[in-house]
């Protein structure tokens, strides 16, 4: 593993973690298994789809499904901004987390997906 690997790999494990500690029901899978990536994707979720990891070349991205209805005043996304539905954050080697800011984002995409899962009982 070449070091810029050892970075994503710790960076996706830190991020996990503070996915996993914002809200103590949300699950983690992995999907999208192929050829080109057989460890897969990490998708975390709670009454629906949170948001989804991606190591790539030059960054970890989180990516929010619900992106563009979340509220963000500490300006964490940072890319995917012109989408109608999806908003994203790239985490470059190097860069801290604000790890306060995305408990709080996951928390929004908690609500939100909580909102939508009553809505649909109704």
């Amino acid at each position: 593993m070449s070091p810029s690997e050892d970075w994503r790999e710790e960076t996706l494990s830190r991020l996990r973690g503070l996915i996993m500690h914002a809200h103590p029901e949300i699950v983690e899978e992995v999907k999208w298994r192929k050829p080109s990536n057989p460890e897969g994707v990490p998708v975390w979720s709670y009454q629906g789809v949170l948001c989804v990891g991606n190591v790539l070349k030059a960054a970890v991205r989180l990516t929010f499904p619900k992106g563009a209805q979340m509220k963000d005043p500490k300006r964490l996304f940072n890319t995917r901004l012109d989408s109608r539905t999806v908003r994203a954050i790239d985490f470059h080697e190097g860069e801290g987390v604000d790890a306060p800011g995305l408990s709080t984002l996951i928390r929004v995409a908690v609500g939100l997906n909580l909102k939508a899962s009553r809505a649909k009982r109704r």
